[in-house]
């Protein structure tokens, strides 16, 4: 479905246009023409463009019928002032997803020439002059170097048609292609969640297996995927430095109170094979808990005792 915007100031001749192109691809063509435009609507045009509500609500209901028009083969002639490049952006996005090229018609005239059509025109058709003068200050001029311009014909006031060239841009050149934000996203299956958790364990798996047998260089197969992986010295690096973490946390010496506890189980004569390796290492010092408990008796009970001295440690450990 080629779409034809038209655009142009009030009274820039248009809608004449827009009825040139639309005989000529029906007689040139065996394709469908639509003419969507404001005289479709029924809309009374000094009333719409006073108010920036209702001009916004006519412009959504002409991109409607539009895109209701879409089809792989008629064809769209959009007859309206698409003075806003925001909107001929959106009717760019349009095409985008329809997958369909398009191009700009500009009726290219100046204020003094609009000015004069519209007051030839009959009193019911004509724009008001207030009207007419804020729609020449808002109006969007098309740039060619915009995408959503883009091709671009400048049709002065008595200028023909190229007929040939816009047939060429509709019909010989290839649509712009879709992007993420005009696709429809896919509908996610009710085991979405399930599937992914899955497929990621088999591919940790695969890993973890592979890191047990494998030499830096070595290529690793992955569920699911084309390509092999290969590890790198970083990775055996990383690996070997987790590994000698692992060996001294497993080192790490028994916790004072637990070597307090087996200190009786000592003196019993348990055998030396009953006292974990961890243990051994560990010598603790019981004086320094002494004097704590000698320091905070009265001076009376002091009295006839005496002074506690750190004991001596022999070479032997005794």
């Amino acid at each position: 479905m080629p779409l034809i915007v038209m655009c142009g100031y009030p009274c820039s001749g248009k809608t004449r246009r827009a009825e040139e192109l639309k005989v000529y691809f029906e007689q040139n063509t065996d394709r469908k023409v639509h003419l969507v435009g404001d005289s479709s609507l029924a809309a009374e045009k000094n009333v719409v463009y006073a108010d920036s509500q209702k001009e916004k609500q006519v412009r959504a209901a002409l991109k409607a019928e539009v895109e209701r028009k879409i089809n792989k083969d008629d064809v769209v002639i959009l007859d309206s002032l698409n003075y806003i490049k925001g909107y001929r952006y959106e009717l760019f996005c349009l095409i985008k997803h329809a997958q369909t090229p398009h191009c700009l018609v500009y009726c290219l005239t100046s204020d003094d020439v609009s000015t004069g059509w519209n007051t030839s025109r009959d009193p019911e058709e004509q724009y008001a002059q207030e009207i007419l003068e804020a729609l020449v200050l808002r109006f969007e001029a098309p740039d060619s170097r915009n995408r959503w311009d883009s091709p671009l014909f400048n049709i002065l006031r008595d200028d023909t048609l190229p007929y040939e060239a816009i047939n060429d841009a509709l019909f010989k050149r290839k649509p712009p292609p879709p992007n993420q934000s005009t696709q429809s996203q896919p509908l996610e299956s009710a085991n979405f969640l399930y599937e992914l958790d899955k497929i990621t364990q088999d591919i940790l798996m695969a890993i973890f297996n592979a890191q047990k047998t494998s030499i830096p260089g070595d290529r690793v197969s992955i569920p699911g995927a084309t390509e092999k992986i290969s590890f790198s010295i970083q990775d055996v690096k990383h690996r070997a430095e987790q590994e000698r973490q692992h060996g001294r946390a497993a080192q790490i010496p028994a916790p004072v109170h637990q070597l307090q506890q087996d200190a009786p189980n000592r003196e019993h004569g348990c055998p030396k094979e009953s006292v974990p390796v961890a243990k051994k290492r560990s010598i603790v010092p019981v004086w320094p808990l002494m004097v704590h408990v000698m320091s905070r008796r009265s001076p009376q009970q002091a009295e006839g005792h005496q002074a506690i001295e750190p004991p001596r440690w022999s070479a032997g450990g005794t």
